[in-house]
């Protein structure tokens, strides 16, 4: 009997997905909960598992195609049963012939013995793709990732290695090409699809603020000392998370969605913060949950944990949905200030950037302050100007005065 395996619905919201990387082929006996292939919904990777045991017949959709939920995605020819189909045998091209000779025979060896223990290497789904795209063979790296993981910079560095190594040894023509195609894939595809929807629907308006983040900056030195007693990397983003809220509760607007078919504004009264993250596949926003109950230290904790993730491939669905406001901090990139698009369907995003010192005039004083730019791109059919210039006034006044925030009550 043959069964037709459709798309399942992977999580709230998800409506299609793309598949990334099939992990069968045609013809293969595949056992009950086996990983079938690898999709990517709403920039996470998921693999969907087989709900049946048997005969892979035929795979409906290839890599790099967006599929729907509920649409075939390969049909399976259950274990003890008969079916007039048979499996599409698709040709397979013949191998390149190399075009530089193979030094050894032990070399060569060595290579057929990695290809043999390809599933051994420890990777995560986002690194295997990396590769893929660069061409690297994984078996040929050594991890340097946590119990030997190989992590996105070894196959970059693997990558740049030889290609400075390859005008050693091709002597034929190494120009490059004039022009380059690079599929728009994965992460990248849905980033631009994102920002599209984004920019298409919701009437950005961005507003600037000057911060004096002096106070901050020898509160962080104060307790980083302590952190690093306790394995915690402090950085000034839970100090601006640990601002954000009250500005928010004083501004319940900005923590809001609109929704356009009802045409109603839903103002939401928890505080899950979108925290802008990059990785080397492209932009992911892993959330941060009840951030109004969390201290500065599980802020900085859950804060290095996420990013983790985020940079080896590792976040689930739930990691990147349910953000009611979103922070992006490019200030150890450098900049002076930026204009972020919203992280649609929030209504505003705060772009943080790099603290200087620079020389201001404070108490009719020429001094030397750690002073930054904040930036709010906010959505003009929810909020006006002045509220926003109010909101993002509110926060300059808890991160120049921290001592503030003590005075804080739910």
């Amino acid at each position: 009997m043959v069964y037709e395996f459709r798309l399942p619905d992977v999580g709230e919201g998800i409506a299609e997905g793309e598949v990334i990387k099939w992990l069968v082929k045609e013809g293969d006996y595949v056992k009950e909960n086996q990983p079938l292939v690898e999709i990517m919904t709403d920039k996470v990777n998921v693999e969907i598992p087989s709900p049946k045991r048997g005969t892979v017949l035929r795979l409906m959709a290839k890599e790099g195609e967006v599929i729907k939920v509920g649409q075939v995605l390969l049909s399976i020819e259950e274990e003890g049963t008969q079916s007039l189909i048979q499996p599409v045998q698709t040709p397979r091209p013949a191998p390149p012939v190399p075009t530089i000779p193979t030094p050894t025979t032990k070399h060569l060896d060595s290579t057929i013995s990695a290809q043999t223990k390809s599933h051994d290497i420890l990777a995560a789904p986002a690194t295997r793709r990396l590769a893929r795209e660069l061409g690297v063979d994984l078996s040929r790296l050594q991890g340097t990732g946590p119990g030997g993981r190989i992590t996105d910079q070894d196959v970059q560095n693997h990558k740049n290695s030889e290609a400075n190594v390859a005008p050693m040894l091709i002597s034929t023509d190494t120009q490059r090409a004039p022009e380059e195609r690079v599929s728009l894939r994965g992460i990248r595809r849905k980033i631009a699809e994102r920002m599209v929807k984004s920019k298409q629907t919701a009437p950005h308006v961005t507003h600037v603020e000057e911060v004096d983040m002096t106070e901050i900056v020898q509160l962080r030195e104060e307790a980083k000392r302590s952190g690093e007693k306790s394995g915690i990397k402090l950085t000034y983003l839970p100090f601006i998370i640990k601002a954000l809220i009250p500005a928010l509760k004083q501004y319940p607007f900005l923590n809001s969605t609109l929704d356009d078919d009802k045409q109603e504004i839903i103002i939401k009264h928890y505080y899950n913060i979108g925290i802008a993250t990059d990785t080397e596949q492209g932009l992911v926003v892993p959330v941060l949950r009840d951030t109004e109950h969390k201290s500065i230290a599980q802020l900085a904790e859950e804060i290095a944990k996420l990013s983790e993730a985020a940079r080896a491939g590792q976040l689930n669905l739930n990691d990147v949905q349910g953000s009611t406001f979103t922070i992006t901090n490019v200030g150890s990139i450098g900049g002076i200030f930026a204009t972020p698009i919203i992280n649609y369907p929030e209504v505003a995003i705060l772009g943080v950037h790099k603290i200087t010192k620079r020389a201001v005039v404070k108490n009719n004083q020429i001094v030397i302050r750690d002073m930054t730019y904040l930036s709010l791109s906010f959505d003009h059919r929810v909020l006006d100007g002045a509220m926003a210039a109010r909101f993002v006034a509110a926060i300059k006044q808890y991160l120049e005065d921290p001592k503030l925030l003590l005075l804080q009550t739910d």
